[in-house]
């Protein structure tokens, strides 16, 4: 018999009793995510038996400070931020029973790296015009297409695939979303090298990859649907992640200015003052932004936490460099490697700027972001679109 969810103090008792039976120094990483996920204290606010207790989605951050106080080990999100910012709330939110007690232990634990297969060489911004095609075959489907700009396709077990099932509808009409083996025979994965010099992003070509019934997410021919609760949970997860005040990229600046005085002029000092109250606003906002999302699921109001967090990434990275003047020219490292994580705070400055780059793009570009701001936020007139009602199959190519 299940028992009302746990308030504040109730989760501080379970973690405190939790710990006292699991000992972080002395258990093997994973064995004890996994117990920890097992107790409900991986995502409070999912459902018993799923890593959750059903508890507010805002006691999450206390659960998080009192085990890495304990010196409890992480499920390094670095490594998957898809998969615990985009695939999980996918699958509690329209994967089937099987499918949640399948995906949401490994994929929490870190046993199993998560990619997105959404964008594709014709279908970037307008992403409901993609044609990877999903045929029916017996009691799976047949998928056959090329997707782009798949970060950390290279170490992914899984991945969220939409594809093309019905061409004689009209684009948004005919998709149907998939979890996707990325071992499965057919996949093949080449890495795409960035201005970084490093290769995070990948092409990735499915030919008669074989997908099974079961890992059919949504009906078909919802795949938009799905794809649109997908984006929405990644434009909060880039955008609206929790931070402490300094936390991220204004951090870096901040040390910086207080470490070197030499270089301080009363020009930098303005532009300092500025992009930190920029990013302290942005920090509060989100913040207030995931107080909302206790009470529901994310909403187009992701879609401005994730377009500041790109431009406010991109001027306080130019700022670093501007601070340092000609060492700030200097890179580090131009070795073509696959890396298994993206960390910018750890990173050069040369770095950090160049990356800083793709944050108007990943996750929505910025040009699409202030539409669906416009339209879906401020309930300005929406663009004129001639396609609306035709069928994809008769769209240009």
């Amino acid at each position: 018999m299940s028992t009302a969810p746990p308030d504040a103090d109730g989760l501080r008792r379970r973690v405190e009793e939790f710990l006292a039976d699991h000992d972080p120094a002395t258990l093997e990483p994973l064995e004890f995510l996994r117990a920890r996920f097992d107790a409900g204290l991986a995502w409070v606010h999912y459902p018993e038996g799923l890593g959750g207790l059903g508890a507010p989605r805002g006691l999450q951050p206390a659960v998080d400070r009192q085990f890495a106080k304990a010196g409890a080990p992480t499920n390094h999100p670095e490594r998957n931020g898809i998969g615990l910012g985009m695939a999980a709330p996918t699958v509690l939110t329209v994967g089937t029973e099987e499918q949640k007690k399948r995906f949401l232990r490994p994929l929490w634990t870190g046993e199993e790296i998560w990619c997105q297969l959404f964008s594709e060489p014709g279908a970037g911004s307008d992403l409901a015009a993609l044609g990877t095609r999903a045929v029916p075959d017996g009691d799976g489907w047949i998928v056959n297409g090329q997707k782009v700009w798949t970060s950390m396709a290279h170490e992914a077990r899984w991945a969220l695939l939409v594809t093309r099932t019905d061409p004689d509808v009209p684009k948004h009409k005919g998709m149907t979303y998939f979890v996707c083996d990325m071992h499965a025979p057919g996949v093949e994965v080449r890495p795409l090298r960035q201005i970084t010099g490093e290769a995070e992003f990948n092409e990735v070509f499915l030919t008669d990859v074989r997908i099974p019934e079961e890992h059919r997410l949504g009906a078909v021919g919802d795949g938009w649907k799905v794809s649109t609760t997908t984006l929405m949970n990644e434009r909060v997860a880039i955008g609206g992640a929790a931070a402490p005040r300094e936390g991220g990229m204004i951090g870096v600046v901040a040390q910086l200015w207080r470490d070197r005085p030499e270089v301080r002029t009363a020009g930098l000092h303005d532009a300092v003052l500025r992009q930190w109250v920029e990013a302290e606003a942005a920090r509060l906002t989100g913040a207030r932004l995931r107080q909302s999302l206790a009470a529901g699921v994310p909403g187009p109001e992701g879609s401005a936490a994730k377009l500041t967090f790109a431009e406010l990434n991109q001027k306080i990275s130019g700022l670093e460099l501007e601070i340092l003047g000609a060492d700030g020219l200097r890179y580090d490292d131009w070795t073509m490697r696959r890396p298994s994580e993206v960390d910018f705070t750890r990173r050069s400055p040369g770095y950090r700027y160049l990356r800083a780059k793709g944050n108007s793009i990943e996750g929505g570009t910025s040009e699409i972001l202030r539409n669906i701001i416009a339209e879906r936020v401020l309930g300005l007139p929406g663009e004129i679109r001639v396609d609306k009602d035709v069928a994809w199959k008769d769209l240009p190519k």
